[in-house]
């Protein structure tokens, strides 16, 4: 089994990083465990932060999904996953 570290925001040196790390602590999204790993790789949770915040963000002015088609997107997976969603 891999163990793979978490990174802890006091670790983090780019306050950009830092800050998303400590922004998914506090709110619980994305993954905080996922983004801790992800901080091993500097440009990864980059990259991911960056897709996911185009993605879903509703505050983001870029945001390239719709609201409506995000829950159908939602439901069709709990749906497909037999979850009492």
């Amino acid at each position: 089994m891999a163990r793979i570290s978490y990174v802890a925001p006091d670790e983090i040196d780019d306050p950009e990083l830092r800050g998303w790390l400590e922004a998914a602590i506090e709110k619980g999204r994305p993954g905080p465990e996922n983004q801790s790993i992800r901080a091993h790789q500097p440009d990864v949770m980059r990259a991911f932060t960056s897709t996911r915040k185009f993605l879903f963000d509703n505050t983001s002015e870029t945001s390239c999904v719709e609201h409506d088609l995000k829950e159908l997107v939602r439901t069709y997976i709990a749906y497909s996953l037999d979850c009492d969603y």
